[in-house]
């Protein structure tokens, strides 16, 4: 199997970039914060480039892609810092009517791994549907039905998030199956979005230090600051390979285990995005710390992720699990 990426894979990529860099500007992202961090006019635009039903079959009005195309779509889209439950509307795709088009705002929940509550549902005001991964199904919900409090200060301001006591029963829609499905894709998927945070993170760092000068020299000619980067670099490429390989083992599982690859692709990006986010603003300095420059936006972005679909000690432990049984 050939994980590099091809022309078509390229122009994809290169399409999302595009958009993102025109569409999704910081000065954007920074109103976004005072309205609650949707955007409908954007959400339809990503819509209309068929980020939804990217991987939902041309038969079914979808692209017709594959995972490893979805990782670099989803990478692009967190380079951007995009706000919205697309994640979940990409999933949804086939599942709930209108996610794959945007006409329906999904929302979820992975209760795979722990179904206690309470629990944090992002971007509750503007679902049209929630859906719910159990173990042995997946159920939909109306949103509107839940009795929610919004959180007043959420971590991401880009990601307002609303605390839901009880969720109830649903509408089951789908098996255990797709219930696992669903959620080895969702952890791929938010990996390549920390994958994103990791590379924007060292871009800021190597743009900054470059301009930036103290003693009459650009403070990237330091060596302390030099190594910070390399260790940087070092960790994105690391989590790209992961997260690339998960992709293209989802595609075609006949190559490896895909839980494997699932959590080595979250343990090894959430890492790294972790890392690189931190540095980032270390390396701004004081300015590192203040609303101005937007590295904060990708540290708070990272604290979302890293919770989703399980969390670096989870992943971390999954793989523990599966070496000591392999080695048995």
């Amino acid at each position: 199997m050939d994980f590099r990426v091809n022309e078509d894979q390229q122009a994809l990529r290169d399409g999302i970039r595009s958009f993102c860099e025109g569409r999704v500007t910081i000065d954007h992202l920074r109103e976004l914060e005072k309205t609650g961090g949707f955007d409908s006019a954007l959400w339809r635009e990503i819509a209309e480039m068929g980020v939804f039903g990217l991987r939902l079959g041309e038969d079914a009005g979808g692209v017709g892609l594959g995972t490893a195309d979805a990782v670099l779509v989803f990478e692009e889209l967190a380079k951007a810092l995009v706000p919205g439950p697309f994640l979940w509307s990409h999933l949804a795709a086939g599942l709930v009517d209108g996610a794959a088009d945007g006409a329906a705002v999904v929302g979820g929940l992975d209760l795979t791994r722990d179904a206690d509550g309470p629990y944090l549902v992002e971007y509750l005001d503007a679902l049209d549907a929630l859906l719910l991964l159990y173990p042995d199904r997946i159920e939909r919900i109306d949103p509107k039905a839940l009795d929610a409090k919004p959180v007043e200060t959420p971590t991401d301001p880009l990601t307002p998030v609303w605390e839901v006591a009880a969720l109830g029963s649903g509408e089951a829609i789908a098996g255990a199956d797709d219930a696992s499905r669903l959620s080895l894709e969702g952890t791929v998927l938010a990996a390549a979005q920390l994958l994103g945070i990791a590379e924007a993170t060292l871009a800021l760092s190597v743009e900054y230090s470059r301009g930036r000068e103290q003693f009459n020299r650009p403070i990237g000619s330091f060596q302390s600051l030099k190594h910070i980067m390399a260790d940087g670099f070092t960790r994105q490429e690391a989590a790209r390979a992961a997260v690339y390989a998960a992709g293209a083992t989802l595609d075609d599982p006949a190559v490896g285990d895909v839980v494997r690859a699932a959590s080595s692709a979250k343990a090894v990006a959430g890492d790294a995005a972790w890392k690189n986010a931190r540095a980032c603003i270390q390396i701004h300095g004081g300015m590192g710390f203040t609303w101005e420059i937007p590295a904060h936006y990708y540290l708070k972005r990272t604290w979302v992720l890293e919770s989703v679909f399980g969390d670096m000690d989870e992943h971390a432990d999954a793989l523990a699990d599966g070496i000591a049984r392999a080695v048995a």
